[in-house]
């Protein structure tokens, strides 16, 4: 996909182009908060994602399909467990996604 259509999807699709603060300040750290969520979500599609279904989807769908789902989160001194439905249609992905993620981290 071109720069220009990665630009915009982060306007659109993490709305990036909502500075209705009162300060600039604000309005500078929206942008940066943004920002960053758009390089997240670039390098979870590029290693996370690679050949799934989600290879080629926008910002806002993998917004949509991965990071909006109902889960149970249990926060422990040591770990942080992440537990989803058995119904949840794309879990096989998800745990893909996670696998990956870990080993490039390492």
């Amino acid at each position: 996909m071109r720069k220009e259509n990665r630009i915009k999807e982060c306007q659109f699709d993490l709305y990036a182009d909502r500075t209705s603060a009162y300060t600039m300040r604000a309005n500078q750290l929206r942008l940066w908060f943004a920002s960053f969520a758009c390089v997240l979500l670039c390098a979870l599609r590029r290693i996370g994602l690679a050949n799934t279904t989600l290879a080629e989807a926008t910002c806002g769908t993998i917004r949509l399909k991965r990071l909006k789902i109902g889960a149970l989160i249990g926060i422990s001194v040591r770990r942080i467990k992440i537990a989803v439905a058995s119904a949840c249609p794309q879990a096989q992905e998800f745990a893909v996604a996670h696998a990956r993620i870990c080993a490039a981290a390492r």
